[in-house]
């Protein structure tokens, strides 16, 4: 194994070594752009010509349509590598990488449709997303019905809505809708192309995360034939569904990357800056080597444990079910690690950490997005609390 990756205790082998070091060829490219993108507000199109180039869109691709078939760890460690060069790629590029994964678990799509469009991310290089946020319903994880609706029509489907935060809109040729089935109560899923009735409105306009193209997607009367359809009123939900919650750490992955970044920069800029008011680099100063600590205790503990859960997600499926407190703690102690890493990195630095001629304050506000990202904070809190006290009345001495 290349001598600079043995040193990181979760590469384990030679695969995950070449994983990591594609990542990190990538990322050192990306974060000479990144600044340019966030200023701007522009989607990074030379990024996702070097990820198609360098085959890291077929990461999660099964091997049997020609692709590296990755696992949840393995996507997590491309994913933190990643997002050490610029958060919103890495994070635009998580949800194309996750669905495929969530696909590959559950199999839920009809197999020749998934066949079909691994082969164009293999060949051509195409990216996907699902478009399920709408402005009524906010978050789909609070499981509210989409305003999108889907009509039967002779051969296939008409699809109207609007969807929003649509990570990646400016380059789908295909994605995945969620709308609700006139008639029914039911909520269908269906592969949409670009094309006639697919309008791209620019309302990305945010604080953090500016590059990921996370746009309004207008649809009016799409039609989706019979055969792009992924679930419709005649589907039949699964009596015991597929577990998918672990593809949903590529999440706390990439803000974890960016607070790595950030750690890097301060820990550097310590060791190098020295006020003439000094003798030696204010990295030997008690109460910095004191703020580096804390950064340190962050994010070891927060690595740790998401490359655990991660693994352990990986060699245990038949206890997959039993792992969703686990996978949202790792999301929340992620997270929120990341948010106090950064903050304490511009503390070492100081003032000069608000420039926009430097990486810090791109980071700082970068970092905050991962707080609004599934699963969120109140809900991981209620399930640790709904299982702690279901563990409590299980227990043999509780009458």
């Amino acid at each position: 194994m290349n001598r600079s990756y043995a040193a990181d205790p979760f590469i384990r082998n030679e695969r995950e070594a070449n994983i990591a070091e594609r990542a990190d060829r990538l990322a050192a490219i990306f974060a000479e752009r990144a600044p340019k993108h966030d200023r701007e507000g522009s989607f990074p199109y030379e990024n996702f010509e070097d990820l198609k180039a360098s085959g890291y869109l077929k990461l999660t691709v099964p091997k049997r349509f020609g692709g590296e078939e990755a696992s949840v760890y393995e996507m997590v460690l491309a994913k933190e590598r990643l997002a050490r060069g610029d958060g919103s790629t890495a994070l635009a590029v998580g949800w194309h990488i996750s669905l495929i994964l969530k696909q590959r678990l559950t199999r839920a799509w009809p197999e020749a449709l998934f066949e079909s469009l691994c082969e164009s991310i293999v060949k051509e290089g195409i990216v996907i997303n699902e478009l399920a946020s709408e402005p009524a319903t906010g978050s789909p994880s609070r499981g509210g019905r989409p305003e999108t609706t889907a009509v039967k029509v002779d051969g296939g489907w008409s699809i109207t809505g609007r969807k929003t935060f649509s990570t990646l809109s400016p380059i789908l040729k295909v994605f995945v809708v969620t709308a609700g089935i006139e008639g029914s109560e039911r909520k269908g899923a269906f592969l949409v192309r670009s094309g006639p009735g697919v309008e791209l409105e620019e309302t990305w306009d945010t604080m953090g995360m500016r590059a990921t193209g996370s746009h309004d997607v207008v649809l009016k009367d799409v039609f989706v034939p019979d055969s792009e359809v992924i679930r419709d009123e005649n589907y039949e939900m699964p009596s015991s569904p597929v577990p998918t919650e672990g593809t949903l750490l590529h999440i706390p992955a990439c803000y974890l990357g960016i607070a790595y970044a950030a750690r890097n920069f301060a820990i550097d800029f310590a060791a190098r800056y020295r006020p003439n008011s000094l003798t030696v680099p204010i990295a030997e100063l008690p109460h910095i080597q004191r703020q580096i600590a804390l950064i340190e205790a962050d994010l070891i503990t927060a690595r740790t444990y998401l490359y655990q859960v991660a693994d352990r997600w990986d060699r245990e499926p038949d206890n997959r079910a039993s792992l969703k407190a686990e996978l949202g703690l790792a999301k929340y102690t992620a997270t929120n690690a990341a948010v106090r890493i950064v903050d304490q990195a511009m503390r070492i630095v100081g003032g000069s950490s608000l420039s926009r001629k430097l990486p810090l304050e791109r980071m700082y506000r970068d970092v905050r997005a991962g707080l609004h990202n599934p699963p969120m904070d109140d809900m991981v809190l209620t399930n640790l609390a709904k299982q702690a006290i279901r563990e409590r009345e299980e227990r043999p001495d509780q009458g």
